[in-house]
């Protein structure tokens, strides 16, 4: 009878399944780690104990993996399944000396060299009971519970109590036939796998469990003794004319407002009601990218994490989805007005630090938050924050707030030795519970303040959310950036460190448009993302399902054969299923018809679902742009639709974010995808619309129809003012689209918002085609081409209007 078979075996499994729950990372080992199912597989872990085994073959039953019980039979010898480094602690006495390990390596290597086919799979497993983070002030419980090598009995208390919290993280294999090829097959070797394994298995628990969790009171010691935040106590003693003791209570008031009191407690009970929550509202959460983030924990990185920012959930989502990846939940920057009885405590003890809207030129709390900062950033805590400042109220990324941004440099500037790396994350959602609260808004009605009733108000409405996406980015090096920008800034900082230098700003903006960038590279797009941008491309927002399955299946083609970036995702499946995952829930309306079935929306849900068509617009500009010009103007060349693409292009990337490697490279793979599918044709070097895919080339076209009537605005203003002062071309474009709106239909909230023509004029001046006479040619034929692209009639308005509002000026002037 075979180990896994014993009476024994099957009887602790079945007493330790009563009281272990166990969460898998990554939860498709063999997809996600690249293992091998043909080449066998060694488990490396760190302690030897027969309660860790029994969950893990648990866990390898469910995934098809070996099971630890069974060994290996290589040429005629029996190898241990499981190898670990350290033995069993004894409940009397020391553990054996013996190193199991070694003997079991070096068996392993031999059989490597005198085998040359053989090629076993090292794959480091390991086990986390409740994912206790150590104290700084360590206690009893601690000893108790948290010690990495218990005796049995703390064993047994640990699988007791923290039984329902059991994490099993799976590494990257290691090959043993590298190993030995490259480095040969001593005893040597074997102590330098030893050690290699000790370093990973110690790296792996700080990413698991997190840095050592601080005393809140030592801490406020710590930092109020510190010497910027002394200074910042002078200066307001001195300023205010109040006592040194006065001012160092405002300072202890300020580190209150903002500490988190990180509790491991309360984020046990958060995961099992978020897991509630998340079954409840999502039929599934997708993932994409966490390996590369948990190997930037795993080298030491400090990880900041910069997601957009949609929906109050946005918090809960990305540290449950971080907790459940094997990583710990960061800091989180909340803004105060989220510190409220009871969001506000319970917040704080999951990590949440509160920051206000406004410093208002407060020198102490200036000071205070940075030494916080500066704090997490030295100790290792993860931290999170929204660079939109606020959520999007129309489904695009907002012009970021640079100011949480700044204090990481700074800190970075003040000497943190270890990389810190931004996590640029998209969250996306196929149904965001705020959006119709959005439009209000935006339409004039105040915000409202957020209170418990709030709260109940929201848990009222749960129901079927579809599903939830969460992508992780491409990195972001700040030091790498630093360099960039300023090769010698580390020398150049030693020498002056009060001094701010001139080369600071920009460096900071060009990082936060960089993360902006880099969040909608990892766009998820969804099929109700989809839907919405093909059915409110049509001009009555309806559409035949034949039509809209034709034009699904268009978009994909297009997305899959020329991706964004490598860290976008496009949903998968048959078209079919797709739609109706969409029509589930209830946002779209369905007309039967004998002719073929109708799907529509009314003016309320059109209205709504510009905003899950703005978080994936960015994806279509471009292909839209091409759409356009081979729809208007007479059969153009692909140089010319490079051209005018060129010259717009830095507005689109103001705008939307948009981000190509090249350009030019990225317009031409497009093409070729359209002629590909046969919706264009090429004669002769020019361009042209086939007769049979004319609707789907229309309904590509009209994604960009809005973009194109704000341009066109704005350089016809411009073309007729060359030397115009750039807030009067933004007030009055703003003016003329409000004009425009009402009469072509127009209800996308973000034609209206006067921030956006604020960054299209910025970014104009940025550009050198604001206040130069003589650019005046370029405008006015980038202004000819714009107005060539619009519809007649709304050619007529801007034309009309422009004039229009060069005589009301005019008046006004006179």
């Amino acid at each position: 009878m075979t180990k896994h078979n014993s009476w024994f075996f099957k009887a602790l499994r079945t007493v330790q399944n009563w009281f272990v729950h166990t969460v898998v990372v990554p939860q498709q080992p063999f997809a996600d780690l690249n293992l091998d199912a043909d080449r066998p597989i060694v488990y490396v872990m760190k302690t030897e104990s027969v309660s860790d085994i029994s969950s893990l073959s648990e866990v390898t039953e469910s995934l098809g993996l070996p099971s630890p019980y069974d060994d290996i039979q290589i040429r005629n010898e029996s190898v241990p399944r499981v190898v670990c480094l350290a033995p069993a602690k004894p409940m009397i006495g020391r553990a054996s000396k013996t190193n199991v390990f070694l003997s079991n390596f070096k068996q392993l290597l031999n059989l490597h060299k005198q085998d040359s086919s053989l090629d076993v799979q090292l794959l480091p497993v390991s086990m986390y009971w409740g994912r206790i983070p150590g104290k700084e002030d360590d206690t009893m419980k601690a000893a108790v519970l948290e010690r990495e090598s218990p005796t049995w009995l703390r064993k047994c208390l640990m699988i007791l109590f923290l039984g329902r919290h059991n994490f099993i993280q799976f590494s990257n294999a290691v090959s043993l036939r590298y190993m030995t090829d490259e480095h040969g097959s001593d005893e040597r070797i074997a102590h330098k796998l030893a050690r290699v394994a000790r370093v990973h298995f110690r790296r792996q628990r700080k990413v698991m469990t997190g840095p050592d969790l601080p005393n809140r009171q030592a801490m406020f010691k710590e930092l109020l003794n510190s010497e910027s935040i002394q200074k910042a106590i002078n200066e307001q003693a001195a300023s205010k004319k109040i006592s040194k003791q006065e001012a160092k209570t405002n300072a202890e008031n300020y580190l209150d407002e903002i500490a988190a009191n990180y509790s491991d407690s309360l984020v046990r009970i958060a995961e099992r009601l978020l897991t509630w929550l998340w079954n409840k509202l999502y039929k599934g959460i997708n993932i994409r990218g966490a390996e590369l983030v948990r190997q930037l924990h795993h080298d030491g990185h400090e990880i900041v994490y910069v997601p957009c920012h949609r929906s109050h959930m946005d918090y809960l989502l990305l540290s449950y989805i971080l907790y459940y990846e094997g990583m710990v939940p960061p800091h989180i920057a909340a803004g105060i007005n989220l510190n409220f009885w009871p969001a506000g405590p319970m917040f704080r003890k999951g990590g949440a630090f509160f920051i206000r809207r406004s410093f208002n030129g407060n020198k102490l709390y200036t000071a205070v938050f940075k030494g916080y900062l500066d704090l997490l950033f030295n100790k290792g805590y993860s931290v999170e924050y929204f660079t939109e400042g606020g959520r999007s109220r129309t489904g695009r990324l907002l012009n970021p707030k640079t100011g949480m941004l700044a204090m990481t440099v700074s800190s970075v500037l003040r000497g943190i030795e270890r990389p810190v790396t931004l996590v640029p994350v998209y969250l996306g959602y196929d149904h965001v519970m705020e959006v119709a609260t959005y439009h209000k808004e935006l339409s004039g009605k105040k915000k409202q303040k957020e209170s418990v009733w709030q709260v109940f108000a929201a848990i009222r409405k749960l129901g079927n959310f579809g599903q939830g996406y969460v992508n992780f980015g491409e990195p972001i090096n700040v030091q790498q950036h630093l360099s960039q920008i300023e090769p010698e800034w580390r020398a150049l900082i030693a020498q002056d460190p009060e001094q701010k230098p001139t080369w600071l700003t920009p460096a900071v903006n060009s990082l936060a448009n960089k993360v902006m960038t880099k969040i909608n590279g990892a766009t998820a797009v969804s099929s109700i993302s989809l839907m919405s941008l093909i059915v409110l491309a049509s001009e009555q927002k309806s559409l035949e399902k034949e039509t809209i399955k034709q034009q699904f299946g268009f978009y994909l083609k297009l997305l899959t054969e020329v991706p964004y970036t490598q860290f976008s995702t496009v949903p998968e499946g048959n078209v079919e299923v797709l739609i109706s995952q969409a029509l589930e829930l209830n946002k779209f309306a369905v007309e039967p018809d004998p002719l073929g079935d109708i799907i529509y929306l009314d003016d309320t849900q059109a209205l709504n679902m510009t905003y899950y068509r703005n978080n994936i617009v960015h994806l279509f500009m471009v292909p839209s742009l091409i759409a356009t010009l081979i729809i208007k103007e007479p059969q153009p060349t692909r140089e010319k639709i490079v051209q005018f693409i060129e010259q717009i292009f830095p507005l689109i990337q103001a705008e939307l974010f948009v981000e190509t490697p090249s350009l030019k490279n990225y317009i031409h793979q497009l093409i070729e995808s359209m002629l590909n599918e046969n919706i264009i044709l090429e004669d002769e070097n020019r361009l042209v619309a086939s007769d049979e895919h004319q609707g789907q080339l229309h309904l590509l076209a009209s994604t960009s129809s809005e973009m194109l009537k704000r341009y066109a605005i704005i350089f016809n203003l411009l073309s007729l003012q060359p030397k115009i002062e750039r807030s009067d071309l933004e007030r009055e474009s703003h003016q003329l689209a409000k004009h425009m709106g009402p009469l072509h239909g127009i209800s996308a909230p973000e034609f209206y918002d006067r921030k956006l023509y604020a960054s299209l004029t910025v970014k104009l001046k940025d550009m050198d085609l604001l206040g130069h006479s003589e650019k005046k040619d370029t405008i006015i034929q980038l202004s000819n081409t714009l107005t060539s692209l619009l519809d007649a009639q709304v050619r007529q308005t801007v034309v009309t209007g422009v004039q229009q509002t060069q005589n009301v000026e005019a008046e006004k002037n006179s």
